[in-house]
């Protein structure tokens, strides 16, 4: 049985771990290294690391920063924000990246993602959806969650599919830092159209969350957190064990 993994998030403004709710009233908390060394060293299946204004700001990821983040951790690193072109893809990658996470710059070019998938592979081209409920429906928000694209979330999650994107990476920004739980009736809807992992992120204010996610949508790959890890609220160690005394697959 494949295992299921515990992915902490980076969300990384001017250089610094940062986390807010709902992807506003963002707070300071620590340097992006230091975290990924720790991370590394406690349990961690995988990391995401964000450079969550990239986007909105219109430039490029903060490759410093990135490089000193990849060469203390020794665990898959998935790397996004403010990648737009092959030529970003190749330029995290040579940072230290292991999968590339695409969001606003596959709205802006969609062709992006089959293009990368056949360059990189498609193991490599995560792609990562904001979603949040308009008048019941679910859209696709860009540039950190800032903007409503008018996109169906399904439909889109299905375009990213056909083109080539190996991981889907879902980001309800209805429960982001709320910590009432992940978005099990959006995660639901995209597991029902998914042929690959998907990664459940936002939502998780305690360990039972996880255990809810993984027995509730068995379908779900993976858990994805950020403050309740950052603020030493969950312990990753401690997470794996209650769910593996579940009965769900744990890497320990």
């Amino acid at each position: 049985m494949i295992t299921k993994r515990i992915i902490p998030c980076l969300d990384v403004r001017d250089g610094r771990v940062v986390k807010g709710t709902n992807f506003l009233g963002l707070r300071d908390v620590s340097s992006p290294v230091d975290l990924a060394r720790y991370y590394s060293e406690n349990g961690a299946d995988e990391l995401v690391f964000y450079d969550i204004t990239a986007s909105s700001d219109g430039r490029k990821l903060f490759t410093d920063i990135l490089v000193e983040t990849a060469s203390t951790v020794f665990i898959p690193l998935t790397v996004g924000g403010g990648i737009n072109t092959l030529a970003d893809f190749d330029r995290v990658l040579k940072c230290g990246a292991d999968k590339v996470s695409v969001n606003s710059g596959a709205i802006r070019n969609p062709s992006l993602i089959g293009e990368a998938a056949k360059r990189y592979g498609s193991q490599c081209v995560v792609l990562s959806v904001d979603i949040k409920r308009v008048d019941g429906t679910f859209h696709v928000f860009a540039k950190g969650g800032r903007e409503d694209t008018g996109k169906d979330a399904l439909e889109w999650i299905r375009f990213g599919l056909a083109e080539g994107a190996g991981e889907l990476v879902i980001n309800s920004i209805d429960t982001d830092g709320v910590k009432g739980g992940f978005d099990l009736p959006m995660l639901r809807a995209v597991c029902e159209i998914a042929d690959v992992p998907v990664i459940a992120s936002g939502g998780a204010g305690c360990a039972e969350d996880f255990v809810k996610l993984f027995q509730s949508i068995p379908g779900v790959d993976a858990g994805l957190a950020a403050s309740i890890f950052h603020f030493g609220e969950v312990r990753i160690e401690d997470l794996k064990k209650l769910l593996a005394s579940h009965n769900i697959p744990m890497r320990i």
